[in-house]
C-alpha cells in the first residue's frame, strides 16, 4: 500500500467525497434514465391510440 504520511486523512478523505459523488451521479443518472423511459413507453402507447 501506498504511504501517504501526515497527508493520509486528507488522501482518504478526498476520496470518499470522490466516491461518494460519483456514487450519486450514477444514482441520478440510473432514476432519470428510467424515468424518462417511463415517460417514452407512456407516449408512445398514447400515440399508438390515437397516432
Amino acid at each position: 500500500m501506498v504511504e501517504l504520511g501526515k497527508y493520509a486523512g486528507t488522501v482518504l478523505g478526498a476520496y470518499g467525497v470522490t466516491i461518494v459523488l460519483i456514487l450519486g451521479l450514477v444514482w441520478q443518472s440510473l432514476r432519470q434514465s428510467a424515468r424518462m423511459r417511463k415517460r417514452l413507453e407512456d407516449q408512445e402507447r398514447r400515440m399508438g391510440r390515437h397516432g
